[in-house]
């Protein structure tokens, strides 16, 4: 709707833009260079940020860089997830059905792993989405996975993903022998105002504006309003277009950011 009164041909704030079209802070580049790091030396990797700070871009950006030829990435997410259904996920990833006990699926994958290894040189990375819900039982699960050959070798890259409060489960004396393990640690920031400015305006010019929408006074509205998470400025420009669309407005300013803030959004 408000793409045709805009003379936008893509939508601007949109959850399933490419990749490669995404507004990249600083910061979101110097992780997706550490993860690369990491699936080449095969580490384990603890990435945590507040809800809407860029972990499922970040995660996105990093599965679409890596080589298909060189890495096999597996991905779950389960809130629920134990040490047995993650065994059976990452090995139907893999194409094969997994044996009932624990400990034999861990075997199972390990075998499957050498061999992608072996006949198809392919190195697995592993990713774990939502990691802050997980259990001990399965964080401690993480600690023996990566045991391989006597600990002198990990089996696969591991990258756990989760909201803040995951670093600070894991700093408690309960989870020492698993922090010790962790090789990259990588914490996402808010965006800042000037952040929040190139965001808007990387994502208008994807969409094909040939011209500014929301003046510096809307932008520093969003800013307030979103507190620099990348979420929330996503939601306030998508109503703030729509409502400017549906009540003639070319222009966003502060003032109709505020009225949309106040009437839909609080």
């Amino acid at each position: 709707m408000f793409e045709t009164f805009y003379e936008l041909s893509n939508t601007p704030f949109a959850r399933d833009i490419a990749t490669d079209q995404l507004y990249s802070s600083i910061m979101l580049e110097e992780t997706l260079g550490r993860l690369e790091y990491a699936a080449q030396r095969q580490l384990f990797a603890v990435i945590t940020g507040d809800c809407g700070t860029g972990k499922t871009t970040i995660i996105r950006k990093f599965k679409d860089y890596l080589d298909s030829s060189q890495f096999m990435v597996m991905y779950l997410a389960d809130s629920q997830l134990t040490p047995r259904h993650f065994y059976k996920g990452m090995l139907e990833q893999l194409g094969c059905e997994a044996k009932f006990y624990r400990g034999d699926a861990k075997r199972q994958l390990h075998r499957e792993i050498e061999l992608m290894r072996a006949m198809h040189n392919l190195q697995p990375v592993v990713i774990v989405d939502e990691a802050h819900l997980l259990d001990k039982e399965m964080l401690e699960e993480v600690r023996f996975l990566l045991n391989f050959k006597m600990d002198a070798q990990s089996p696969m890259t591991l990258i756990l993903v989760g909201q803040s409060e995951l670093w600070d489960k894991l700093q408690l004396q309960a989870y020492a022998a698993i922090r010790q393990r962790i090789d990259l640690q990588c914490r996402l920031p808010h965006m800042d105002r000037a952040q929040v400015g190139e965001y808007l305006n990387r994502h208008l010019a994807y969409a094909g504006a040939d011209h500014d929408i929301f003046t510096d006074s809307a932008t520093d509205e969003i800013y307030k309003f979103s507190s620099g998470t990348a979420r929330m400025v996503n939601k306030v420009c998508t109503h703030c277009l729509l409502y400017g669309a549906q009540n003639g407005k070319r222009i966003v300013d502060d003032h109709m950011v505020k009225l949309v803030i106040q009437g839909e959004l609080t």
